[in-house]
């Protein structure tokens, strides 16, 4: 079931963002008076799932059965449809070749400003319904749990992170640390580790890893019961609701981590542990099943131990918000790809298909999470075809622009080249980017 839900989830993501886009490029097309053949969501060779051409209409609508995208055929213009028997004749007013630059500058910029304004009203709207809600880095007081590649990178279960470089972090939301990390690339990371500040080198070969592991940081927590299910291995101990399990066997395990770490270790054993209430100091002695597990309900609210921020918006202050937050999105992702597109780095080991994109959607339907990952997907859409890659928009744009300069237009056949030369790129990058994919599967 889970899997379907994520399935759903990329699908109706993916399909909004195509069609906001191309709806771009429609828009802009048909105010210049230039005709639109095709609008398409998802790709259509050799036949089309759905298509309709309404009455006194030139555009044919319709849904293909490919689902790697979708375009807006537009009259005179040499796409990728790669359609050149429409280019033999003498340019119609309505042809996209007909129109001045600045028109078609316009008509291919359309797609990428529709996902950056899609973008920042999503944002807008979330930032307006749901508000902002995360743990700083200054009140991650039991630190961070870290996985084995921050452990390699240099840092501890518990470190509190202090800075990179001379920036300091701590008023950072915790779960931006590894972006930012990515992002700033800092030759030096300041922790404190204990009551002793240490400072360690970090290694820029560690970017691509860093790219390729979500979530190398979690927050620290203390073991606090909750209750002691009557069904529980440890129904009959001493164990009360509010005791706080700070040692097992005489280890510290000041967090939750710690406590399962150890119950680990001591699978089908009695373990002495040792439990904070507010009356003093016990030792309790506790039975561990199979699976390390000592069968007792945490507390779940974790406000009751750390300090979680939470900022509200009105509805005119979400939108100037929603922008900031698009711009601070996109200036980091425009960082990823330049990682991404240098070979020391090894970044583009990284890059992904729809089958990533799913993974970052959850297996449960949440709408705010549905809404922040859409919104996320619309600018890295609206940056990505912004590249001046021939086949892409950003491609089409830096020729038009060139042409407003130099007042020479690329003749057709330049353009039919250029556009075969992207589209063999494109094809490049998604057999880069599915075959990440499939090694990732069965890595």
């Amino acid at each position: 079931m889970e899997v379907l839900i994520k399935i759903a989830q990329v699908v109706l993501a993916l399909s909004l963002l195509i069609l906001i886009h191309e709806f771009g490029h429609f828009l802009f097309a048909r105010l210049f008076k230039i005709r639109v053949d095709k609008f398409y969501l998802f790709f259509n060779p050799w036949f089309s799932l759905v298509k309709f051409k309404p009455k006194n209409s030139d555009t044919e609508y319709g849904i293909g059965w490919l689902p790697l995208g979708g375009y807006c055929k537009i009259s005179g213009m040499i796409d990728e449809s790669m359609d050149k028997e429409q280019l033999k004749g003498e340019p119609k007013p309505w042809e996209f070749r007909s129109k001045p630059a600045w028109q078609r500058f316009f008509v291919m910029f359309g797609g990428v400003l529709f996902n950056i304004v899609l973008a920042i009203i999503l944002y807008g709207i979330i930032l307006f319904s749901w508000g902002e809600e995360y743990i700083s880095t200054r009140d991650a007081v039991y630190g961070v749990q870290c996985n084995e590649l921050a452990c390699e990178i240099g840092f501890r279960n518990g470190d509190r992170i202090l800075a990179f470089d001379d920036r300091s972090v701590e008023n950072d939301p915790i779960h931006t640390l590894q972006v930012d990390l990515i992002r700033t690339r800092p030759a030096v990371i300041t922790v404190l580790r204990g009551d002793d500040t240490t400072r360690f080198r970090f290694d820029q070969q560690y970017i691509p890893e860093l790219l390729n592991t979500p979530g190398i940081f979690n927050i620290r927590v203390p073991f606090v019961v909750s209750s002691v299910p009557d069904t529980s291995i440890n129904v009959s101990s001493l164990l009360r609701s509010g005791d706080r399990i700070t040692a097992i066997n005489g280890l510290n395990t000041p967090a939750v981590q710690d406590v399962q770490e150890a119950l680990r270790a001591h699978t089908n054993q009695t373990i002495l542990a040792t439990v904070t209430r507010e009356d003093g100091v016990v030792e309790v002695p506790l039975v561990v099943n199979s699976e390390g597990m000592i069968q007792v309900a945490l507390v779940a609210d974790l406000t009751q131990f750390i300090n979680v921020t939470q900022k509200t918006y009105s509805f005119f202050g979400a939108f100037p918000a929603g922008i900031q937050k698009a711009y601070h999105i996109g200036a980091n992702y425009v960082k990823e790809l330049g990682l991404i597109f240098s070979p020391k780095t090894e970044a583009y080991k990284s890059v992904g298909s729809f089958i990533a994109i799913g993974n970052i959607f959850p297996g449960t339907w949440n709408w705010e999470i549905f809404w922040n990952i859409t919104a996320w997907l619309s600018v890295m859409l609206a940056i990505l075809n912004i590249l001046p890659i021939p086949a892409l928009d950003g491609g089409h744009i830096v020729l038009v622009i060139y042409e407003m300069i130099t007042r020479r237009k690329p003749s057709d056949k330049f353009l039919e080249y250029s556009q075969m030369a992207g589209m063999v790129l494109l094809l490049g990058l998604m057999f880069l980017a599915f075959g990440n994919d499939i090694i990732r599967l069965f890595s």
